[in-house]
C-alpha cells in the first residue's frame, strides 16, 4: 500500500521526534540514526503496511534497533 507522501513525512517527524524523546537524544542524531533504521526502510519500502502503525509503536521499534546497536 502507498502511503501521501505529504503524510508520511509528517508521520516521520513525529515518530523522530518521539524517538529522541525516549533515548534522551537530540532531534539531529534521532533524524540521522532514522535514516539509516531498519524500521525507515520497511515503511519507506511499504512492507507490512509499517506506515499504519501508531507512531509510538515505530518509535519503540526504534528504540530497540537503536539499543541493539549500541
Amino acid at each position: 500500500m502507498k502511503a501521501n507522501p505529504i503524510l508520511l513525512q509528517k508521520k516521520y517527524s513525529r515518530v523522530i521526534a518521539r524517538f529522541a524523546e525516549y533515548q534522551g537524544i537530540s532531534l539531529d542524531a534521532a533524524l540521522d540514526f532514522f535514516y539509516r533504521s531498519e524500521v525507515y526502510q520497511l515503511i519507506r519500502d511499504g512492507v507490512s503496511d509499517m506506515h499504519c502503525m501508531s507512531d509510538a509503536y515505530l518509535a519503540e521499534e526504534l528504540k530497540q534497533e537503536y539499543q541493539a546497536k549500541q
